[in-house]
């Protein structure tokens, strides 16, 4: 006789969820859909960055030994996938012109390396508003259940536990929401964030070597035009050729 009421008193998320109404159903759905946006974002992202760390990996083992700066934007050419071969690119867009100093060229590196932690970052700020917002919005949730309980006392005369525990409930459940939804949105970013800014430490510790290597060897880009033809993308000028990335 005593064995119905323990089964029914069993913690059941789903059944808490679906007998929730009004504002903390609302809550439950909307952390929900950011608890899945998290899991697909740690994805998405982990594959981005293991794809861009790879190709930024196989452009720098093909220029640890060139020699000049055409060997280095034909490479560029090959790798204009690469989060390096962008930026060798982007400096070669500058390389004919005369007279341009290493500094110039240091900072137009600065510059394309600012864009591509740009194209690394993207979806991060996403990943940052669930991580910091979920658990104030299941907070959030768990205050309005709270007041609905408080309301059925009202009405009810009673504080007893059969007319406040299904609001109580309720509203319990939408902080244990927010808070899966927050941890793994802290966790992932935390794990994303880093796995970038190593990817950015590299490629800003090449970038300026290879502006060097640019500068030093004015005589490079004329001999890399006809690299920029044989890649399918005919330029109308010789120097656009080398905005192929």
């Amino acid at each position: 006789m005593t064995a119905a009421p323990v089964e029914s008193g069993k913690l059941d998320p789903l059944h808490l969820m679906l007998d929730s109404s009004g504002v903390v159903l609302v809550v439950l759905l909307v952390l929900m859909l950011a608890s899945t946006a998290v899991w697909v974002i740690w994805v998405l992202k982990s594959l981005q960055l293991r794809r861009l760390t790879s190709d930024q990996h196989k452009f720098e083992k093909e220029v640890e030994s060139i020699t000049s700066s055409s060997e280095l934007i034909s490479i560029a050419l090959k790798h204009r996938n690469s989060p390096g071969g962008r930026v060798v690119l982007e400096l070669a867009k500058r390389h004919h012109q005369t007279n341009l100093s290493s500094d110039l060229l240091i900072a137009v590196a600065k510059r394309a390396v600012a864009t591509e932690a740009q194209r690394a970052s993207s979806l991060m700020p996403t990943l940052s508003s669930i991580a910091s917002s979920s658990p104030f919005i299941g907070l959030f949730g768990t205050v309005w259940g709270i007041m609905d309980a408080f309301l059925r006392i009202g009405l009810e005369k009673s504080a007893s536990l059969p007319v406040v525990a299904p609001a109580i409930g309720e509203a319990l459940i939408a902080t244990a929401f927010g808070l899966v939804a927050a941890i793994p949105a802290t966790i992932g970013y935390n794990f994303v964030d880093r796995r970038i800014g190593d990817l950015l430490e590299e490629l800003t510790a090449s970038a300026e070597s290879w502006a060097e290597t640019l500068a030093a060897d004015p005589g490079g880009p004329s001999s890399a035009v006809p690299l920029v033809k044989e890649s399918g993308r005919p330029p109308a000028q010789p120097q656009m050729g080398y905005a192929g990335g």
